[in-house]
């Protein structure tokens, strides 16, 4: 059972992905320090820290680009092993990086199903309706606009196109979903239409990690704030109760009173 910010016992049942002492280290220098992480269904959890901090391996290791060195991995209370990104997808753990690996040659119905194409017939061909419909189904869910689905993704702008790259996520029947800095780069409309997508997969049930700089999208769209400084997982914020000063005062080390430390979990 896991504890939360008052030091309460946590009644939200098991956590849909947890990470139990996990270590990583690449050569001399130890980028992951005995690192607990957890996060439930229907929950947004940010991940922040300064650069340096173990963000983007400790996502690296759950999305399976990395191997951990020692440490256990569950999903749903059952330990797994993630040696490959294949390991994680099986297990229904799917990454959004910043790149958003999408063709942009292709239109919108070939980049959901990019790999993954629906065929038909004894000579197996691409199932275009199917693809086509199932596409604009998941699409009405999230409500991600887009002029159509037949559309060039370079033709889409930053916003749309992230959507999309998360869209896939759904489409590919996530349980979990790491979103790694979704609003860097986009300006305010956009932002906006990314926000409320993630705030849609939350309430489908998933459980969303987000890394991000902006403590504002941040603390918009997420029930918790996990901070890591130099590779050890260092506090724990309730967004309701909590401030950004507080979680900046986390990722810099600097002490702060203790008045000040409102909905804050210490894990150093």
């Amino acid at each position: 059972m896991v504890a939360n910010a008052s030091g309460q016992p946590d009644l939200r049942g098991e956590p849909r992905l947890r990470l139990q002492g996990i270590n990583k280290s690449f050569g001399a220098v130890q980028a992951l320090r005995n690192v607990d992480f957890e996060v439930y269904p229907g929950e947004v959890v940010g991940l922040v820290g300064d650069n340096g901090a173990g963000k983007s391996t400790l996502i690296k290791t759950i999305s399976g680009a990395y191997t951990v060195d020692s440490g256990s991995i569950y999903m749903d209370g059952h330990k797994i092993t993630i040696t490959s990104p294949q390991d994680a997808t099986r297990q229904g753990i799917e990454t959004v990086y910043q790149d958003l690996a999408l063709c942009d040659n292709l239109d919108v119905v070939n980049n959901m199903y990019l790999g993954r194409e629906t065929t038909v017939g004894p000579i197996p061909v691409m199932n275009e309706i199917e693809m086509e419909h199932r596409t604009i189904e998941i699409l009405k869910t999230l409500n991600v606009k887009i002029p159509s689905v037949r559309v060039p993704v370079a033709q889409l702008s930053g916003g749309q196109r992230q959507s999309i790259a998360v869209a896939k996520t759904v489409l590919r029947e996530a349980r979990v979903v790491l979103l790694d800095e979704p609003t860097a780069a986009l300006g305010v409309a956009q932002t906006r239409q990314v926000l409320n997508l993630i705030k849609r997969l939350r309430e489908q049930g998933l459980a969303v990690v987000v890394i991000s700089h902006n403590l504002a999208d941040v603390f918009e769209v997420v029930d918790r704030v996990i901070v890591l400084r130099l590779g050890k997982r260092v506090a724990t914020f309730d967004v309701k109760s909590a401030t950004s000063a507080n979680v900046v005062a986390a990722i810099t080390g600097a002490e702060f009173e203790a008045g000040e430390n409102a909905g804050m979990e210490v894990n150093a």
